[in-house]
């Protein structure tokens, strides 16, 4: 699920990031079936393994937001909660086709209004119930019906009319129109059995008392706030036990510090907020039993404006400044922009120029504006656009409005993202010739002005996942708060109707071509709003220590990335090198990233604020 400043796999750069597609899984669907600071302490005693067991520590770059499956919107939460429950489905790590998870089988009615799932039956809850289709359909009535359990994943179920369970084997989910994305909920199924008790799901983290019950490739055990969450694995997965004895997430808020406790073996692995930078893993190529993985991301990196924010009844709030309410200035502001300059000089190559809402990782939705469309880098025609909109300069060689008042703009930035500092001071550098006025306003804390609507732009991005269906309905109007300044699923407060129109075909059509095609045209309409403009596609850079993890699977599995994947398939696979114990021992040498999953699956015939949302985090929120 995913992802930068708002919500959701992913997100937004202290925002919900999140999904897109290979379009595997879609013609699974046509074929109807189967700011830099001191680092928190290192975990206490209670986060190290135990006497003679191995354990693999990773250090993040963002806190957990909530345990809660049905409130987390950040990255390192939801990307916990893949270990923690198994989804219906799962994606393969070698090119995302949908495989088997929790569900071994489904398969659709012939209006693609009824879907039915056969629910495994070797999957058991720590606490030694079995896991059943009472636990998948109680886990999507909840969502229909409580909108606290529908805070991360309602759009999955907004088209749901009735779930039910008519036997432990068997799931049965009735649409109110076709729905596409019937092979790609990315929602956790939990326990019946112990959710049930909840009494407020807006409200209830899952932090009171652990091991915490679940079903996937590890169990959590233990949690401290701002600080490490601590999972053993499980024996009794049915896909097999993880080779770690125990999965140990560690928070670093100063980056520099995360990497030098894996120079020291402190840790065994570092992802960075969201990525190493350039000079961090330039340095890391030469340290002794550390491997540096550069891969194609599924992130993209962006800049938002303010388009208004509002409630769902229509509601203004927040202080978002009027005049990017002009798409001549918006536009002017994006062509500005020299993506070159970013790519060269911020991520030194480790990146390539951003242009649609999708990364060409998933090159079945992967669009690029035509010649005509494209707001390529040009000054000049920015100013002239500044000039229509009717900004000139005055004698000092400032913009200003009809009012007399100088054009200046605030930009939300995470305090904790090298990115955001750099990028931020080339805008400053970029606006100001043009003569536009530019603060750069970074803060720990980016979810409280984003949610209040109290930014004019902000930096912004999302993990993609394989599914393009959630990270277009963060734009839609239904994902509007139901309240000012709530927690909601929407990305930017963005609502359209034509857009609106193109995401409701897109969800109802099989074809893969002719959704592919509806999802670009989404695309091309998020692009000439021009309240959200990609500048990058980073690459997932990232280390390890080889004296600690031999080998380890990346997604795909042919030069992909180790964290925050769509699945368990990293921390799952990952082994154990010789003699190691979590720390900094001396046995072992890498075998570099292992290749494939290395598992057998069985491929289906017939084809395929909230409360909890206390920050918006880092560079990589949702999923």
């Amino acid at each position: 699920m995913v992802t930068s400043f708002p919500p959701r796999s992913s997100r937004p750069h202290g925002r919900l990031r999140i999904l897109l597609a290979s379009g595997a899984a879609a013609f699974a669907l046509a074929a109807g079936s189967v700011v830099p600071g001191n680092p928190l302490a290192p975990a206490p005693q209670e986060a190290q393994a135990d006497e003679g067991g191995s354990t693999l520590t990773v250090a993040v770059a963002q806190s957990v937001d909530s345990l809660s499956p049905f409130l987390a919107q950040r990255l390192v939460s939801t990307s916990i909660h893949r270990l923690m429950y198994d989804y219906l489905t799962n994606y393969d790590a070698k090119d995302s086709h949908t495989i088997p998870g929790l569900a071994t089988a489904w398969e659709a009615s012939p209006d693609k209004l009824t879907w039915t799932y056969t629910i495994r039956d070797d999957s058991k809850w720590s606490d030694g119930e079995k896991a059943t289709a009472e636990d998948a359909a109680w886990t999507f009535n909840t969502m229909m019906t409580d909108e606290g359990a529908g805070t991360s994943n309602g759009s999955f179920v907004a088209n749901f009319k009735k779930v039910t369970a008519p036997s432990p084997d068997k799931l049965v989910i009735e649409l109110k129109q076709p729905q596409a994305t019937m092979t790609a909920l990315d929602v956790p199924i939990v326990p019946k059995h112990v959710w049930e008790k909840v009494g407020d799901f807006s409200k209830f983290n899952n932090d009171t008392k652990f091991p915490i019950v679940g079903n996937g490739p590890f169990i959590l055990t233990d949690y401290k706030v701002d600080s490490y969450v601590k999972l053993k694995a499980n024996k009794d997965f049915w896909r097999g036990a993880p080779k770690f004895d125990e999965l140990v997430f560690r928070y670093y808020k100063d980056q520099d510090a995360a990497v030098a406790a894996l120079r020291k073996g402190e840790v065994s692995f570092v992802a960075g907020s969201p990525s190493l930078t350039p000079a961090q893993a330039d340095a890391l190529k030469s340290a002794e039993n550390i491997k540096v993985n550069d891969a194609p991301g599924r992130r993209f990196y962006a800049l938002a404006t303010n388009p208004g924010a509002q409630t769902k009844d229509g509601k203004k709030f927040g202080d978002g400044h009027t005049a990017l309410l002009d798409q001549k200035v918006r536009q002017a502001l994006f062509m500005a922009v020299d993506r070159t300059t970013i790519i060269d000089k911020v991520f030194q190559g480790h990146a390539i120029e951003g242009e649609g809402y999708i990364p060409p990782r998933y090159d079945s939705y992967f669009w690029k504006p035509t010649a005509e469309q494209k707001l390529a880098h040009d000054p000049a025609k920015a100013g002239a656009l500044l000039d229509e909109a009717g900004y000139k300069k005055n004698s000092a060689g400032k913009r200003t409005g009809k009012d007399g008042k100088p054009l200046d703009f605030r930009i939300l930035c995470h305090a904790t993202d090298p990115n955001d500092k750099a990028i931020g001071k080339y805008l400053q550098e970029w606006w100001g010739d043009l003569g536009v006025g530019l603060k750069v306003d970074c803060r720990d804390n980016v979810s409280d002005p984003w949610y209040a609507g109290e930014y004019d732009l902000a930096f912004d991005g999302w993990s993609v996942n394989p599914d393009p269906d959630f990270v277009m309905s963060i734009h839609t109007c239904a994902a509007l708060p139901a309240k000012a300044k709530e927690t909601a699923q929407t990305d930017n407060f963005i609502c359209d109707k034509q857009y609106d129109e193109l995401y409701a075909k897109q969800l109802a059509e099989y074809d893969p071509a002719k959704r592919a095609d509806l999802v670009k045209q989404m695309e091309s309409r998020l692009y000439d709003l021009g309240y959200m403009n990609v500048m990058a596609y980073p690459n997932a850079v990232e280390a390890y220590r080889t004296d600690q993890i031999k080998s380890i699977t990346t997604m795909p599995s042919d030069g992909g990335n180790i964290y925050g994947q769509d699945g368990y398939w990293s921390w799952w696979s990952a082994v154990p090198a010789a003699g190691a114990s979590g720390d900094s021992s001396d046995g072992g040498s890498s075998t570099g990233v292992l290749v494939g999953v290395g598992i057998a699956v069985v491929v289906l015939a017939g084809g395929g604020l909230l409360f909890a949302m206390r920050r918006r985090s880092t560079a990589e929120d949702r999923e």
